[in-house]
Order: C-alpha cells, then structure tokens, then sequence
C-alpha cells in the first residue's frame, strides 16, 4: 500500500496525502515517472487509497478487507488497467472503457482507470480520453503514466494533477541496460530488449550517426540518413532512435553541469566531445527539438521526411 512507498518517495507521499485530508481528490492523477520502475506497483497502491472508505495507507489497520486482495490479483470490478496494444493504446481500448465505465460501480461509490504508458496515446485515442478528461463523471478516476510529462499533450497534463517521482537510480551497469530500464516500463519489453543481440550494434550505429553530425552538420543528410534510416527503419524502432538521441543530449548536458553521465557511461568519449562542441544552451535547445519531433513519430512521419527536418533543425539552434 501507499505507507511502501513512504520513504523512497517521501515528498509525493506527502502531497498526496495531504492534498486528500483536505478533501482535494481529484478526477485525474499523472505520475511522472521519471525512470522509476515501481510505477505501477504505485498506480496500484493509490487505487487501493482511493477506493478505501477510510484511505488506509497501510493494510496492517484494515479490519479483513478483501478489496486489496481483489485488487492484487486483478479481479477488482472497479478497476481498469489499459496497455499499450503493441506500440500504441488504440482508440477501441477507450471506447470500451467509456462504454464499460458509463455504468455505475457495484463496489463502494468509485472506479478507476489506470493507463499504463499515456504517451503512447495516437492522435484519436488522445481524442478520446482528452473527452473522458475534460467532462469528468461523479466518482470516475483516472490514473496516467508516463516516464517524460513532456510527451504528452498539454490538454491532457492541464486536467490532471501532476506527481512526479524522484529519479531513480538507474542500476544496470552498461549502456544497454541503462537504457533498457530508462525507456521502458513493461517488464516484458524490457526484457526483449536485453535478450536482442542486434541492439548493442544499432546503439554503435547511433553514436557514430551522432558524431558524424556534431562534425559535419547538413551534410549528415546525403552520407548518414540512408544509413540510419536502414536500421530504424519503422515507427517502433524509429521512436526508439529518438528517445536515444534525447537521453544521448541529456548525457551532453549533465557533463555541461558538472554531472555523471547517466546512460551512456560506455561512450564517455563521443558523450565529452559532444558536451565540448556545445554550449549548454544549444544542448536544451536540441533536446526540445528532438522531443518535439519525437511527437510526430506517432502521426505515420514520413521518416525520410523526418530525418531530413531533423538534422535541418538541429542546425538551425
């Protein structure tokens, strides 16, 4: 329950508890996850808190209650957990939740959805929960996660209360692993990227892409795009790409500041040239660039399109 986490992530245990002591509940809940890996295991423990009469945060005070139990063991009637179906939560997975939550709870007075990886959200299933969002029902909760709030649209953060998460320490040793942990928040998927052994050679394309760029600017568009394009060569991958390219310039920036290089610590060398070529303000600069692109990756870019505007922009900062 919530009292799990109430030392490892003490200053959002505090906010939230106070904010509903003073009856301040609100409709919708974003958790920013930023690279913590028990998000769900929080998602979960919330739902626990909201749906309980007396919002225990500890199971040691409740008088046999099988709510928690019933949550546990993913049976609950009131709760909804949506996935990304494949790469994207699709607009059906809503309808049939809107469809499923128009009825009233059987249980107690509340239900909850719990959307699992919102930045994966495509243009029409944002539609639709931007709806679900903007005309709240009596007693109907969202609870959104996303590693980045920057990756999702403004509508949806501006109707949400935001909580986010001290940053983890990322505990794998290597590049890959780093990234494994940072990028995704599925077990399974993070697995699947660790057992691929194409991944390691597609990270040594990246940074060589990287520090071909940083050397020779514009003309990265006729020696490199081809290339790079040859291996991320789908929305999936090409998405992948791009949050590289981004925890890439964060790496960039923490060396500007004075910090450790978090990601990827097996290419300190291009990390430092990197830093060295560019001034703090044009590292930020690019990472907006890149996030902002990142976002188009979702509307079927063209990718060749794509790349070209990339590096185009990344000049122009």
């Amino acid at each position: 329950m919530l009292d799990d986490f109430k030392m490892e992530q003490s200053i959002l245990y505090k906010t939230l508890l106070n904010s509903i002591k003073k009856d301040k509940m609100m409709h919708a809940y974003l958790l920013e996850l930023n690279g913590y890996s028990k998000g769900m295991n929080f998602a979960l423990a919330l739902a626990k808190f909201l749906l309980c009469e007396k919002h225990y945060t500890n199971s040691s005070n409740c008088d046999a209650c099988t709510q928690c139990q019933t949550i546990d063991g993913n049976n609950h009637l009131e709760i909804k957990i949506i996935n990304p179906d494949g790469q994207w939560i699709k607009k059906e997975q809503l309808e049939e939740l809107q469809q499923e939550f128009s009825r009233k709870a059987i249980i107690g007075n509340k239900k909850i959805y719990i959307i699992n990886g919102v930045d994966k959200l495509n243009v029409f299933s944002a539609n639709s929960i931007l709806k679900f969002l903007e005309e709240p029902q009596e007693g109907i909760i969202a609870i959104l996660l996303v590693d980045n709030i920057y990756q999702v649209l403004n509508t949806i953060v501006s109707r949400c209360q935001v909580l986010s998460f001290k940053k983890e320490k990322v505990v794998a040793s290597d590049t890959k692993g780093r990234l494994a942990l940072s990028i995704f928040n599925i077990q399974e998927e993070i697995e699947e990227f660790l057992n691929d052994e194409e991944m390691k050679e597609k990270i040594d394309l990246l940074i060589e892409y990287v520090n071909f760029y940083e050397k020779n600017g514009l003309k990265t568009i006729i020696y490199k795009n081809k290339e790079f394009l040859e291996c991320f060569c789908d929305r999936k991958t090409l998405t992948i790409a791009f949050n590289w390219l981004i925890l890439y310039y964060k790496d960039a920036l923490n060396v500007n500041l004075g910090r450790e290089i978090e990601y990827f610590n097996d290419y300190q060398d291009s990390v430092n040239k990197t830093a060295d070529k560019n001034q703090t303000a044009h590292i930020c600069n690019k990472l907006a660039k890149l996030v902002e692109l990142l976002e188009t990756i979702k509307f079927n870019a063209n990718a060749n399109m794509l790349m070209d505007r990339l590096i185009i922009e990344l000049e122009e900062v």
